[in-house]
């Protein structure tokens, strides 16, 4: 397992919205994409510790726009590829948004995963069954009914919106951490 001082990666900038690791627990490999729904963001990153992973996102103004086109200002399609560098399995992982770091974004701050989108909210992953999504008294989504074995990766399906866009806000991931793996991961498909 890497240790927590690990080197991070560079941010990655894709289309004026810059994702960084910098707040640690994770790095960033590569990013692609342009944050519309049939062309997501993808930012593929390894998580090496088990607490939070902070992700900082900066640039979603209304000049951005919404690729996504929900009822929103502003929003973009994003898809994570995590790859579990820890040595425990993930059971569950979740996402919550924030405007202001360690502060949980409410209705009033305009953040949300889609939510009052209009249409389909584009939630899903290949290794989790279960989506829950969480619109008040905070903005969350929680990924369940599968694991992810250390050394596997998940891809994981989300939009964010903003009605009152923030030059800054973070995605919080966080892990319900199963048993040590112990010997060679088996794979769980997806």
């Amino acid at each position: 397992m890497l240790a927590s001082g690990a080197a991070f990666g560079d941010p990655v900038t894709l289309s004026g919205i810059t994702f960084s690791d910098e707040l640690g627990g994770f790095r960033i490999l590569q990013g692609s994409g342009t944050g519309s729904a049939d062309d997501p963001f993808v930012v593929v990153e390894e998580i090496f510790d088990d607490e939070p992973a902070v992700l900082v996102i900066r640039g979603l103004s209304a000049s951005f726009g919404n690729p996504v086109r929900s009822n929103h200002f502003a929003g973009f399609a994003l898809t994570k590829i995590a790859i579990n560098r820890t040595s425990q399995v993930w059971q569950e992982f979740s996402m919550e948004l924030q405007e202001v770091r360690g502060q949980e974004s409410d209705y009033h701050d305009g953040l949300s995963f889609g939510q009052d989108a209009g249409g389909p909210r584009l939630l899903g992953s290949d290794r989790f069954t279960a989506v829950a999504g969480t619109d008040e008294p905070f903005d969350g989504v929680v990924f369940g009914g599968g694991s992810v074995a250390s050394g596997q990766q998940v891809s994981l399906r989300v939009i964010v919106t903003d009605n009152s866009p923030r030059p800054e806000f973070y995605l919080v991931q966080r892990r319900r951490l199963g048993v040590a793996a112990s010997g060679p991961a088996e794979d769980a498909g997806g």
